[in-house]
């Protein structure tokens, strides 16, 4: 019975050697194929997450600036034809004025000069 205990333990003894020996090579080719992985990652030129979200950000941020500063900008083209309206109108007036200082100026002084 001895026997077979000694050749049980002796069995058990290689199995366990064999199982570390094969949990060792599974380590060794997991860090091996995490390099190659990682490799072929930084050959690729992909960004980070964080960088992605950074420059997500700047993006969100500059189409608000520019739906800002697109309505500023048709506030200011309304303001500006308003007042282009209003200084024709000016215009208007004033030509019609200038017109009738001429009119006077020019028109013959019959009523004056008649006997």
């Amino acid at each position: 019975m001895q026997a077979e205990n000694r050749f049980l333990d002796d069995l058990a003894r290689v199995a366990t050697g064999a199982l570390g020996v094969a949990a060792g090579v599974r380590n060794e080719a997991e860090a091996l194929l995490r390099q190659r992985f990682a490799r072929l990652l930084d050959d690729m030129d992909l960004v980070t997450r964080e960088e992605f979200e950074a420059v997500k950000a700047m993006a969100a941020k500059a189409r608000a600036e520019q739906a800002a500063l697109a309505k500023q900008l048709a506030t200011l083209e309304a303001a500006l034809a308003a007042g282009k309206d209003k200084a024709a109108k000016t215009r208007t007036a004033k030509t019609r004025t200038a017109k009738k200082r001429m009119s006077r100026r020019t028109a013959p002084k019959a009523a004056a000069s008649t006997p």
